[in-house]
């Protein structure tokens, strides 16, 4: 389901790192995310509402 806040996210498994790009156009990478919470970020009906509880404050991140 698309999201209005996430326009897209990418999952490097080697790196077990998460980017996600908001429709403002910015875009974080999350580090040390594992690879069971960016499936359930691709599963979730309710992107942000996933994100907020699983992502967001929970794994060290940078702004790209």
């Amino acid at each position: 389901m698309p999201s209005a806040l996430i326009k897209s996210y990418i999952y490097d498994p080697a790196g077990a790192t998460l980017t996600i790009i908001f429709v403002s156009g910015r875009a974080y990478a999350y580090a040390d995310a594992p690879k069971d919470v960016a499936e359930g970020l691709r599963l979730a009906f309710a992107k942000v509402e996933y994100f907020n509880k699983n992502i967001r404050d929970r794994f060290a991140h940078s702004a790209l």
